[in-house]
Parts: C-alpha cells; sequence; structure tokens
C-alpha cells in the first residue's frame, strides 16, 4: 500500500510513495507521532534527481529488512530540499560541522525536539566505501537510544547551541573594499586550470558565480587574463560532454577535469546562471560562438522544460530506461549515450563518418573514465576535431562538412525523441523562474529575439498569478499540479526582484518596477536581521525550525544575501528611494567580515560590493518610444554589458509621469528640438543630452 507521500505534491516525495518505509512528511503529525512514541526521527533529505538519492532508495528504502527497523525504532521522515531549502539548510549546516562535508541524499538522526545528534549523506546497505551499512547503523542507533538517551539527547542541545554560536559569528575584521574584491580574484586566478578551463581538478562544476565575478573584475580593472579564463571556461564546457551537443543545456557537472565525462542531470538553474554569462560575455567580445551557446540553453528550455502555462519546470533526472521494453532496468546517461553503429545505422555514409569524427566517437566507444560500468561500448557526443579539419579528411568545402554534420544531429535529436527520457521534475519553483526569467529578459535584449521576451513575461505573470496574493502581500515558493505552497524564502523575494527589475531592462514597462518595489519592502520586512544586519533565509516564526541561517554561499545558486543586496542597490539606483539604498549598505556591511573570511565562497558577494564601490551611472532615453532614433539608442546599450547602471526610458505618456512623480528631477530630461535625445549621468552629473547614436556610443564606451 502507498504510504503518506503519495498524497504530496513533490515529484521527489512520490517517488517514494510506495516504499515499505513508513514515511512522513516535515510536519506536526510526525513531530507529534515522535514526541508521542519518544522515538527518534530519522530524517531524509534528497531531491527527484539526485542519483545517489535513488541509489540509496533501491539498495535501503525499498528493503523489506531496513524499512522493519526504520518503522520500529523511528520515525522516518522524507523532504525534497528544493522545496523546503530552510530544513536542509540546518540540517546540512549540522552535517558538514560534524564530518566535514555533505551532499544528499542527506540522512540526519533527531531527538523529538528536532536536535541532530547524528548525520551523514549516503549510507550503503552494507560496510562498504568506508562507510558504515545503513542496517547495522540502525540498529546500533536505536540500541543506544534505549541504553544512553540523556547523552544522546544532551548532545543534540549542545549541537545546535554550538551551531547558533557558529553562524551568529561576524567574521574577520574587513579591509577595504577594493582590497576584498581583490582577496576573491587572487585566489580564483591561483586555482583556475590553464589547460581545460575552469577551478581546481575532479569533479568539475561550472561555477557561474565565480565567471560572473571575473566579468565584474575585468569590468573594474580591464585585467585581460580574467577575460581570457571566462573565455576559455566557456569555449571548453561548450564544445565538452556537459553540454548537451545534440539538444542543447548543460549538464550539473563533470566528474573529470576535461569537461568530457557530465553528471548527467540537468537543472534550471544552471541554464539560467550559464545562458546569462555567455551573454555577458558575448557583449564584451562580441564572439558570435558565446551568442549560439546561449540560444542552444534558450532552445532547449522552450522545447523541453517549460510548462504549457509559461512556467519553468525544476530539472531533468541523470538516469533513464536503457529500453522501453525494460523501464525498470535504468542507468545513468542512457537517454544521452550512442553507440557508432547505432549513428551508422540512423544517419549513413559519409554523414555518420564525419559526425564520428567530429565529436569524438569510436567503435568500442570513447568514455575511458567509467567508474560504475555504465558506459562499456558508449560514446558520449563531444567535440574533438575542428570542423576544417572533418573537410579537409572528407575532401569537402567547410560549409559542406558542416551541412552533413548538423543534418546527422538533427536525425540523431529526433532519434534521440524516441527513447525512454529521464524523468522531468515538473515543481516550478519561484527563484529558479526568476533567474530563467532574467537570462530570458537579457537574451531577448542581446539576442533581439522577442520570442525570449515574451518567455519571460510568460513566466513573470505565472509566477505573479500562481504564487503570489496581492492582497496579503504572500509570495509562495512552489508550483506543482494546480497546488501553490510554502511561504517563500528570501532567495525567492530575491531573485524574483532581480528578475522583474530585468524585465524592465527589457521592455521599460513600469509595472514590472511597481512590483518589484513591493516585493523588495516586503523581503526586507521579513528577512532582514534588525540587530546585526544582513537577511535570514526564512521569515520569522516558524517554531520547528530551531535556526535562522544567513546564507551567503554562493554556490550553484547565489545565495539569498547576495541577491537581496544586488536586488535592493539595483532598485535604489533606479528610483533614487533611499530605504533600498540603505538596506543594501546594511547589508553588505554585515556581510564583509564573511567576505573577508572566506572571499572565494562569496563571488556575487564581491560583485555587489563592486557595485556599491563605482560611482552611480544612469541613463535616461526621452522620446518618443516608436522613434527609429529611439530604436537605435536602445541596441547601442544592448550591445553594452553595463554594470551600476540603471537605464530609464520616458518614452511614452504613461512612462513620463510614472517616472516624474517617482523622481521630479527627471522632468527637465525631456527630447531636444523634436528628437529624441539620451542624457548619461555619471556621479549625479549628468553629460549634454545627445541625439546621435555616435556620440551616444561614445558615452557608453
Amino acid at each position: 500500500m502507498p504510504n503518506r507521500l503519495a498524497n504530496e505534491p513533490s515529484p521527489y516525495l512520490r517517488q517514494h510513495a510506495n516504499n515499505p518505509v513508513d514515511w512522513y512528511p516535515w510536519g506536526e503529525e510526525a513531530f507529534a507521532r515522535a514526541r508521542e512514541m519518544d522515538r527518534p526521527i530519522f530524517l531524509s533529505v534528497g531531491y527527484s534527481t539526485c542519483h545517489w538519492c535513488h541509489v540509496m532508495e533501491r539498495e535501503s528504502f525499498e528493503n523489506g529488512s531496513v524499512a522493519e527497523a526504520l518503522n520500529a525504532h523511528f520515525v522516518p521522515i522524507k523532504v525534497d530540499r528544493e522545496e523546503r531549502p530552510d530544513v536542509d539548510r540546518v540540517y546540512m549546516t549540522y552535517v558538514q560541522a560534524t564530518t566535514g562535508s555533505g551532499g544528499w541524499p542527506m540522512s540526519v538522526f533527531l531527538t523529538p525536539a528536532l536536535e541532530p545528534f547524528f548525520g551523514g549523506t549516503y549510507f550503503p546497505p552494507d560496510n562498504r566505501y568506508g562507510r558504515p551499512g545503513f542496517l547495522a547503523l540502525l540498529r546500533y542507533l536505536a540500541e543506544a537510544w534505549q541504553k544512553d538517551r540523556p547523552r544522546i539527547v544532551e548532545a543534540g542541545t549542545n549541537s545546535i547551541q554550538q551551531l547558533r554560536a557558529f553562524i551568529e559569528t561576524e567574521g574577520a575584521r574587513a579591509g577595504a573594499g577594493e582590497e576584498l574584491i581583490e582577496k576573491v580574484y587572487q585566489p580564483l586566478r591561483r586555482s583556475f586550470d590553464t589547460v581545460y578551463g575552469g577551478f581546481g581538478g575532479a569533479p568539475k562544476f561550472p561555477r557561474p558565480a565565480a565567471l560572473e565575478f571575473l566579468l565584474a573584475w575585468y569590468d573594474r580593472t580591464k585585467d585581460e587574463e580574467a577575460l581570457e579564463m571566462v573565455g576559455k571556461t566557456l569555449g571548453a564546457m561548450a564544445g565538452g560532454g556537459m553540454n548537451d551537443q545534440l539538444g542543447g543545456g548543460f549538464h550539473r557537472y563533470s566528474v573529470d577535469e576535461r569537461w568530457f565525462v557530465p553528471h548527467f542531470e540537468k537543472m534550471l538553474y544552471d541554464q539560467a546562471q550559464l545562458a546569462a554569462v555567455y551573454l555577458k560575455t558575448y557583449q564584451i567580445t562580441g564572439d558570435a560562438g558565446q551568442a549560439a551557446e546561449a540560444r542552444r540553453i534558450f532552445d532547449y528550455v522552450l522545447r523541453d522544460m517549460t510548462d504549457s502555462g509559461g512556467g519553468f519546470y525544476s530539472a531533468e533526472d541523470a538516469d533513464s530506461a536503457e529500453s522501453a521494453a525494460e523501464p525498470e532496468k535504468k542507468s545513468e546517461g542512457a537517454f544521452y549515450l550512442w553507440t557508432q553503429a547505432e549513428v551508422e545505422r540512423l544517419i549513413g555514409q559519409p554523414a555518420a563518418g564525419m559526425f564520428s569524427m567530429r565529436y569524438g566517437l569510436q567503435a568500442d566507444g570513447n568514455v575511458r573514465e567509467d567508474p560504475h560500468g555504465e558506459f562499456q561500448g558508449k560514446n558520449i557526443v563531444a567535440v574533438r576535431q575542428a570542423m576544417d579539419a572533418v573537410a579537409r579528411v572528407y575532401g569537402v568545402s567547410e560549409a559542406e562538412a558542416a551541412e552533413k554534420i548538423e543534418g546527422a544531429r538533427a536525425k540523431l535529436l529526433e532519434a534521440r525523441g524516441a527513447r525512454p527520457r529521464p524523468h522531468l521534475d515538473d515543481k516550478i519553483l519561484t527563484s529558479w523562474n526568476a533567474l530563467m526569467i532574467s537570462a530570458f529578459a537579457l537574451g531577448a535584449r542581446v539576442l533581439g529575439e522577442p520570442a525570449y521576451g515574451e518567455a519571460a513575461k510568460r513566466a513573470a505573470r505565472f509566477v505573479m498569478e500562481k504564487l503570489y496574493d496581492a492582497s496579503s502581500g504572500v509570495l509562495l515558493r512552489r508550483y506543482r499540479g494546480g497546488d501553490a505552497a510554502i511561504p517563500a524564502f528570501l532567495d525567492d523575494y530575491a531573485s524574483f526582484v532581480v528578475a522583474l527589475l530585468d524585465l524592465y531592462e527589457m521592455d521599460f514597462d513600469v509595472e514590472w518596477i511597481e512590483r518589484a518595489r513591493v516585493l523588495a519592502r516586503r523581503m526586507v520586512e521579513l528577512f532582514e536581521d534588525r540587530e546585526r544586519g544582513g537577511f535570514f533565509s526564512t521569515a520569522a516564526g516558524d517554531a520547528n525550525l530551531l535556526l535562522r541561517i544567513k546564507e551567503d554561499y554562493d554556490g550553484a545558486e547565489p545565495s539569498g544575501n547576495s541577491s537581496a543586496i544586488a536586488a535592493l542597490q539595483r532598485l535604489a539606483l533606479l528610483t533614487g528611494e533611499r530605504e533600498f539604498e540603505s538596506a543594501a549598505r546594511r547589508g553588505l556591511e554585515a556581510m564583509r567580515g564573511r567576505l573577508a573570511a572566506q572571499p572565494t565562497a562569496m563571488p556575487l558577494l564581491a560583485v555587489a560590493l563592486d557595485f556599491d564601490l563605482r560611482p552611480p551611472r544612469q541613463i535616461v532615453l526621452a522620446g518618443d518610444a516608436e522613434a527609429p532614433a529611439m530604436r537605435v539608442f536602445d541596441r547601442a546599450r544592448n550591445r553594452h554589458a553595463l554594470r551600476a547602471t540603471a537605464v530609464i526610458r520616458m518614452g511614452t505618456a504613461e512612462e513620463r509621469a510614472y517616472w516624474e512623480k517617482l523622481r521630479p528631477a527627471l522632468a527637465a530630461m525631456t527630447p531636444v528640438e523634436g528628437k529624441p535625445a539620451a542624457y548619461v549621468c555619471r556621479n549625479l552629473v549628468c553629460e549634454l543630452p545627445v541625439s546621435e547614436p555616435e556620440k551616444f556610443e561614445a558615452l557608453l564606451q
């Protein structure tokens, strides 16, 4: 019989609905059961596209003996970390502090008061990989709870007290702003892989936050080395197996240092952040290859990750069935791997030969790093030869070789579409959607593609209609299947405010600004630490959360504090409202000590500090919005990656009325002799208005 998780909207929880484990979702029913039975809680945290979560489920949670031990001695609770990052952060902090590492699945044992006393990540069913067997661990902890309960309860209480003291530490004394920013740059420079790009060795993650910082550093210093690091990393990733060469979009990370063998899951937040970095690099370098990669990401998201209502889905799994005939037989990457014989059969010669040469396919497979034996005889599609080399070998022009290979790619993509697809996590999360909205809005501006702008607006309207209650001012985090739930966290508010500002920069609709102002005030009200500064990840009032954490790590996603400070900075520069500037400064000042202590962990906080140190710049475009000159001005500013710059358009009567009310000083900025004019103001001093596009371009330079 299905357990309680069958009634939960979360795809991850539903994956465990048929386990023999008597799972509870996180909530009062489970907590009351633990208190009533005086049993410890086993808390298991993961997400639906997590490979090792699937492994632990197959090995342990579907095992009758394990289920019997869990059900007899514990209250088992299952949490989707993507729905409840607040719960995840509290206990991940504990696991990292006590074991030195973290990850998912996360396995934590709690007292009935929700205090942790033992934790880890993946546990195998028996002793292996240097880890204790899960069943033996359950029996040991159950016996310890019976025989040594006071000591265990005391350990749980002490762990929370120590964690609270740790997270309230302000960090080292911070130096001057420029010194702090350089403290981020130098370690990144030292850890840069000059051969393959990226930072450090295997496994290698894309780290778009670090790339964003390097672009800001280049803009500040014109240090070509920083730009070269970004370009080399983006180019190597684009050609590697981590990039889906057939369907577009990037896999989560590379298990080797060469970006060749990926962990095959695809996450929405990676697509959003990488698309933005490719676009911003294109703005600086003019490299058409960077723009092409952004388009491939967008095309993938629109094709495979977009809900009919406009929202964006969360992720696609790494694992999938090897054949439709055996749906239960799953392996990592099965959807993406090819034998050379399959390619030859599907597309024929000479196109198959050209394709195989271009992408390194081999008769016996091209994967040598295969720790679990899942890739034998298979090929990962990754660029291995330049197009001109393929053309030379096959005696054709480069254009003809490219045409043949593109035709082969299209045929293989179509054939792949008939395979069993990886599991799709179709929940819609506010913060991840916000990141994707920002990327699409930037793509619409930089690439001049209206479809991308429409995708951004549809997703924003989806969030406002499905995940926001204007009457109460409550923003929610998750939507799935008609159900919207879970009060939003700091990163939801902050990322969505940023997305609204990006939408304004795209189409100059002042309604986006109004919504951003309302949500930003609500964000400060709910999350700001009034005593010490900075922002908590969660609002006050949840008695079941033992800690309120100020998230500061810019990892796979931007931290809530980096996003909140950036949102407030941009809103203050645009609207001139001091309340937003003051809140941003308080947050930045509160986090400076942490940035000094762990600079490479917070590259986006350093970007916010860089913003604060720059002289503020505003660009005001005044004149008929439909005039050809206004469109020329717009195209010109979209060619530049303008940092710490607010762009305002007064091109319609509605726009002028709005801005003159909000910022009366702008009333003096009018067309010149009936012609549209651009006003460029830096550090509260404005240049003379210009009506000639070439003069405006010179000011932007």
